[in-house]
C-alpha cells in the first residue's frame, strides 16, 4: 500500500435518543458508525460500499469534520484532525473535499455557477488573487468538460450531469490532496454516471489526488477503487483489493451484494447462483448482539450470537497476485468464486 495520507481508527459515531421535553433523558442512541478503522494510501482511491443506512454518508462527514466522531481519530498526514479548530481547522480542510450526493440540492439556485465554483476563494482568499478568480473558474469549468462561457448562468439551466461536474470543480479549486465523493452517481442515469466516473478517474490522474469514493453499487466502485470497504449497519465486515473483493468474497453480505450485481452475458446469468438475503436491516438503535449480520445470514450459529468478529484473514485464504492483504470479520469466512 502507498504512503498513508488519511487514517481512520476507531471511528464512531453516535446520536442519542432522548425522552421529555423540558428535562430531556437519554434512553439509548442511534449506533449510525460504530468502529470503523482504514487507511487511504496517496494516489489511492478506497472505495467504502454498503446499503442505505448503514454509516457510509456518516463517515463521508466526519473526514470533512461537518460532523464531530463521538470517539476515534482522524489523521490526515499524521495529525489527529478531530482534534482541531478555527485557523487549523481551515488550513486542513483546504487539504480534504467533499462532492455532495445530490447535485440538484449541493448546489445554491441563488448563485451563478462562477459564484458556486469560485466560493472556496472568498474563504481562503490566499488561494487566488481576485484578479485571477474568474480565470481560474473559466478554467475549471474546461477541466470538468464544461463551456467556460456558462460561467454566468444558474443551476436551473444545467442538467444533473453537469450540477454534478460544477460540484466537483468547486471541490477541485483549492487544489485539495483529498477528495471524498459521497455516492457522487448515484443520482444520475446510467450513461451520465459512466461519463462521471471516467471524469473523476481522469481527474486523479490530472491533479494527483486521492480518493475516499462511497456508493451503494458495487459494479460503479469496481471500475475506480484500488482497494474496497463493504459496511454493514456501521461497521466494515470485509476489506481487501479490488480485485480479492469482486472475484473472492469472504464475507456472507458481500456475496450476497455481488450475487445481485447484474451479469450482462445471458449465459454468465443463467449459471450465477442468486442470495436472496431475508428479513430487513436491524435498526441502529438496536444492534443484534455479536455478529450484527447473524440476523440475516444464512451461515448464522449459536457462535455468532455470542462472539463480535474482528476483522482478520479468512484461514486458508490465498491470492494469486501476492501476499493477502484481505480482511473478514466472519466467524466462518469462506472463499467463493464469482463468475
Amino acid at each position: 500500500m502507498p504512503e498513508a495520507i488519511l487514517e481512520a481508527s476507531g471511528l464512531v459515531k453516535h446520536y442519542p435518543l432522548t425522552r421529555g421535553v423540558l428535562f430531556k433523558k437519554q434512553i439509548g442512541a442511534v449506533r449510525a458508525v460504530d468502529g470503523v478503522d482504514f487507511a487511504l494510501g496517496r494516489g489511492e482511491t478506497l472505495g467504502i460500499v454498503g446499503e442505505s443506512g448503514c454509516g457510509k454518508s456518516t463517515v463521508a462527514r466526519m473526514l470533512v469534520n461537518l460532523e464531530r466522531p463521538t470517539a476515534g481519530s482522524i489523521k490526515y498526514k499524521g495529525e489527529d484532525i478531530t482534534r482541531l479548530s478555527g485557523r487549523a481547522l481551515k488550513a486542513v480542510r483546504r487539504n480534504i473535499q467533499m462532492v455532495f450526493q445530490d447535485p440538484y440540492t449541493s448546489l445554491n439556485p441563488r448563485m451563478t455557477v462562477g459564484d458556486i465554483i469560485g466560493e472556496p476563494y472568498e474563504i481562503h482568499p490566499e488561494a487566488a488573487p481576485k484578479g485571477d478568480r474568474r480565470k481560474k473558474v473559466q478554467e475549471l469549468l474546461d477541466v470538468v468538460g464544461l463551456n467556460p462561457e456558462y460561467i454566468n448562468r444558474y443551476p436551473h439551466q444545467f442538467s444533473g450531469g453537469q450540477r454534478q461536474r460544477i460540484g466537483i470543480a468547486r471541490g477541485l479549486a483549492l487544489r485539495p490532496e483529498i477528495i471524498v465523493a459521497d455516492e457522487p452517481v448515484s443520482a444520475l442515469d446510467v450513461s451520465v454516471q459512466a461519463q462521471v466516473i471516467n471524469l473523476l478517474d481522469r481527474l486523479q490522474d490530472d491533479f494527483d489526488l486521492s480518493y475516499v469514493f462511497i456508493a451503494h453499487d458495487l459494479s460503479i466502485v469496481r471500475h475506480i477503487s484500488d482497494r474496497v470497504g463493504v459496511m454493514y449497519l456501521g461497521r466494515i465486515v470485509e476489506t481487501g483489493r479490488d480485485a480479492e473483493i469482486y472475484d473472492h468474497p469472504t464475507h456472507p453480505y458481500t456475496q450476497a451484494l455481488l450475487s445481485a450485481v447484474p451479469v450482462p452475458d445471458p449465459e454468465a446469468r443463467e449459471h450465477r447462483e442468486r442470495i436472496i438475503l431475508h428479513g430487513d436491516v436491524p435498526s441502529p438503535a438496536n444492534i443484534p448482539s455479536g455478529c450484527r449480520f447473524r440476523t440475516r445470514c444464512w451461515k448464522a450459529r449459536e457462535r455468532c450470537a455470542l462472539e463480535v468478529p474482528l476483522l482478520a484473514v479468512p484461514a486458508g485464504f490465498r491470492y494469486d497476485t501476492g501476499p493477502a492483504v484481505h480482511a473478514s470479520a466472519c466467524h466462518f469466512a469462506e472463499a467463493v468464486s464469482v463468475t
